[in-house]
């Protein structure tokens, strides 16, 4: 099996190494950015399967963020997932689908279901 690379982005640096860490228990090879801008440059050098994007960050949202990528022809097919805090209602979740955001997780994390969520995107 071809290992699957995963970027996570979100501007705690702690909640990015512990997703990395999980992440690579798991077997997936991972690049990480701490905000958006950082995230678009990895992307010009990293082909990735996988996004796990936080909704809030500063300089560029998570929601701009994936507007960015699905503008790109090079990264517009990349599977995302939103990974935030926010209790996103109704009507948000409908906008994440028509911006293709493929799950929603929430924070904190529950492993083993995000594990498993993660398993489904790849």
């Amino acid at each position: 099996m071809v290992q699957k690379k995963i970027l996570v982005v979100d501007d705690e640096p702690d909640i990015v190494e512990s997703i990395k860490a999980v992440l690579e228990r798991e077997g997936y090879s991972v690049v990480t950015a701490g905000n958006g801008t950082e995230a678009l440059k990895k992307l010009e050098k990293h082909k990735v399967d996988i996004a796990l994007i936080d909704f809030f960050m500063p300089d560029m949202s998570g929601r701009q963020l994936i507007e960015e990528m699905r503008k790109n022809p090079r990264t517009a097919g990349i599977k995302i997932a939103m990974v935030t805090v926010a209790q996103i209602p109704k009507g948000g979740q409908k906008t994440l689908k028509k911006m293709r955001v493929a799950d929603y997780i929430k924070k904190p994390l529950e492993l083993k279901d995000f594990v498993k969520r993660v398993k489904a995107l790849a």
